[in-house]
């Protein structure tokens, strides 16, 4: 029985920390981090993250948050298929004023740009939602995937040890919204495949 409480502590901690927000910060951190971006001065970098930091994770979490208060719904109760469309229009309302704001402020357009395909990712899977429930914590880090590969492609890094560190963490991730019976495999693995699509053709096309 402690057993079970600790995995399934664990498994909720994993969901809380890995967050599906959390991508358009690490693409940008990967960018600083692993490209000539790195270059740039520490404030302006900062300035960056701190703006997309109030846009994609701050705002939309303490939102989605008032709006489960005010319905009275737990967490769990929220995660039902027909109740996630509100949550996804904030999160997706948040993420559009982001990249807005990052236009307006003429921010280079390939760091925008990672929000855009944080945008896309948000998009696709609230469409899919409509029919299907599929895991945006899933879509999230395989944005991460897409990412590291097509940036290993842009810079020329090799992205090999990050891409295995983040496919270690979807799997926990992944099998951490089964253990909460948020998920099914099959949506967990699907979320993973459109999160890596998506960040492809986002950051190639876009």
């Amino acid at each position: 029985m402690k057993r079970e409480k600790t995995i399934i502590l664990t498994a909720r901690v994993m969901s809380m920390v890995f967050t599906p927000f959390y991508l358009p910060i690490v693409g940008l951190a990967a960018l600083f981090t692993l490209s000539y971006l790195s270059q740039m001065p520490t404030p302006y970098k900062l300035q960056v993250l701190t703006m997309v930091y109030l846009f994609t994770i701050l705002l939309p979490t303490v939102l989605i948050h008032l709006y489960r208060k005010h319905q009275g719904w737990t967490l769990i109760q929220l995660g039902n298929r027909e109740r996630r469309m509100v949550p996804y229009m904030i999160s997706i309302l948040c993420y559009f004023c982001c990249v807005y704001w990052m236009d307006y402020l003429h921010i280079p357009h390939f760091m925008s740009n990672i929000v855009s395909v944080a945008l896309f990712i948000q998009i696709v899977c609230a469409l899919i939602n409509v029919w299907w429930k599929i895991s945006t914590h899933t879509a999230a880090i395989g944005g991460v995937a897409g990412a590291l590969f097509v940036f290993g492609e842009l810079f020329g890094f090799n992205p090999v040890w990050w891409l295995c560190l983040v496919f270690i963490l979807a799997g926990i991730l992944g099998t951490s919204r089964m253990i909460l019976r948020q998920h099914s495999l099959l949506q967990v693995v699907a979320g993973f495949v459109i999160g890596v699509i998506c960040a492809c053709i986002g950051l190639v096309y876009f």
